[in-house]
């Protein structure tokens, strides 16, 4: 049977504001009751925390190295800004099934090449926030006598060279009926409406994909929304205390970027509390979406799934936004899938991405999921199969990758049940225990305690990085203690390198480490 498949990806959106995940206040009823009926994935990473990359790769099942789109195209440092013409896509292959394919809300996955190119039905929206001057929004607002945007109160702190900051908040002088994200529920159930009535006189099946722009900043919300949690009730995160002494420098840039220093507690919660307010408006649209598939009788054999392009700070390690700091903050991300018929509320300690979400899809079409290179279905997990008893087993740690925004910042991070490296060339590498240091304050990379851990790591983010074919393994063969140099780096003697397989560890287990940890499916 091909599955019929919602799919819901919110845009900078952390984990812990939904209640299914703990979030303190959380009023996320919608996603709560999906994760209660489904699989919640408690270790669900984003392939890169940087919007278009992130969301090309869920398009692709090919993590950033691979499909090239590495960098978002309105912060161009001449990194392409569209997929190759002949990369492969799981549209194409939905399409090829005989799927409608619907894709309502932000596309920012190239610039030239819309969603439509793609197959896509539903409005051409690009960009990284919310167009409120897009005409077919305008149109909407007109037809319904709703109240155009505007906005009052905005919330900014001081650039290092004394300018206004970036808006980080505003109230916003609409309805919530009048919002950008209704108009975007809206436009999702008006194509439910056409897809439904085709599956239940045809039989034939659908994709639909709607992508709020939210909760992505600025911040801004009517009145309901924005004042929902109050910010004397926020507790800011524990990583407001960093220092940076011993992180990379550029995170101090950053932070000086986001005029964090110059906002003050007080406005810090503010910003918190109306973050919050936003995941709260997102949930509400997307249960509307939901009540109109259950009211026009798809919902039930629907595989419904909920995750985000990457997380936010929200003040956390003095940052907002996202960039060259691969916290779990912004890399990992909520992850729930419901397939009908499956276990419900079960949860999972495996680490998944986004492109296990791509192979996910293609499997529950019926197609084959190897086709997102990158990814792996989620399907046997969501059915309560061990991870461990799998042919292969279970993945037991998760490689990320950073490329650059703003200007070129390679990065490459290696996560396991207890550990986290990330390497950066130009710059100071990190460590962190996240069971000591679950607020990842404490960069232990040159702690001579670690030395065994850390080399450990290195090695085995090497193996996988020339396994996979990322040439970012170059620099690690000379730099680091990864095994017997069993090839030519520089390819002087034509040895075709590339193709011979790395070194295997001989370093004994670490305690804790993925070799030791039971993790349950």
């Amino acid at each position: 049977m091909r599955r019929d498949v919602l799919l819901f990806l919110t845009d900078q959106h952390r984990k812990d504001t939904l209640g299914a995940y703990g979030g303190p206040g959380a009023q996320t009823p919608t996603l709560d009751a999906l994760a209660a009926q489904g699989t919640t994935f408690d270790r669900f990473y984003t392939p890169t925390a940087i919007c278009t990359p992130a969301r090309a790769s869920l398009l692709t099942g090919a993590a950033p190295f691979r499909h090239q789109l590495i960098a978002n195209h309105e912060r161009s440092i001449g990194y392409p800004v569209d997929l190759a013409e002949d990369q492969y896509t799981f549209a194409e292959d939905l399409r090829e099934a005989g799927y409608h394919l619907g894709l309502v809300g932000k596309w920012h996955t190239g610039s030239r090449r819309r969603a439509a190119d793609y197959g896509f039905d539903g409005p051409d929206l690009e960009g990284w926030h919310n167009p409120v001057d897009h005409p077919e929004y305008t149109a909407w607002l007109a037809d319904h006598g709703l109240p155009p945007y505007a906005i009052t109160d905005e919330v900014r702190g001081t650039f290092p060279n004394g300018a206004p900051g970036n808006l980080l908040a505003a109230r916003l002088q609409q309805p919530a009926e009048a919002t950008f994200e209704r108009f975007l529920s809206e436009r999702a159930i008006g194509l439910l409406r056409t897809y439904a009535a085709d599956r239940h006189e045809s039989g034939r099946p659908f994709y639909l994909a709607t992508h709020f722009f939210g909760p992505h900043l600025p911040y801004i919300l009517p009145a309901e929304y924005y004042d929902l949690h109050d910010p004397d009730d926020v507790v800011l995160p524990a990583s407001t205390a960093e220092t940076f002494a011993g992180k990379p420098p550029v995170q101090a840039a950053y932070s000086a970027h986001w005029t964090f220093d110059t906002l003050g507690d007080d406005v810090s919660r503010q910003l918190v509390a109306a973050y919050r307010g936003y995941v709260t408006l997102v949930d509400h649209e997307i249960g509307r979406v939901l009540d109109a598939a259950r009211e026009l009788g798809v919902l039930d054999d629907a595989v419904v799934a909920f995750s985000a392009d990457h997380g936010e700070f929200t003040g956390a390690h003095r940052l907002h936004d996202k960039g060259p700091a691969m916290y779990e903050d912004i890399y990992c991300i909520p992850g729930v899938v419901r397939v009908p018929g499956a276990p419900e509320g079960l949860r999972s300690s495996r680490f998944a991405s986004l492109t296990d979400l791509t192979a996910t899809v293609l499997d529950v079409a019926g197609l084959d999921p190897s086709r997102a290179v990158d990814g792996r279905s989620l399907r046997p997990l969501v059915e309560g199969e061990d991870g461990a008893q799998l042919d292969p087993p279970w993945r037991e740690d998760l490689v990320a990758e950073f490329h650059g925004h703003h200007f070129p910042y390679p990065q490459r991070m290696l996560v396991t049940d207890r550990y986290k490296l990330v390497v950066n060339p130009e710059s100071v590498n990190e460590l962190y225990d996240l069971e000591a240091d679950p607020d990842e304050l404490q960069n232990r990379y040159r702690h001579p305690e670690m030395a065994r851990v850390r080399d450990d790591l290195l090695r085995r983010l090497y193996e996988q990085l020339r396994a996979r074919g990322d040439n970012f393994f170059h620099w690690m063969t000379s730099m680091y203690p990864v095994g017997a140099k069993d090839f030519d780096t520089s390819l002087s003697a034509f040895e075709g390198g590339t193709q011979h397989p790395g070194p295997r560890s001989t370093t004994p287990a670490i305690p804790g480490s993925p070799e030791t940890a039971e993790v349950s499916a």
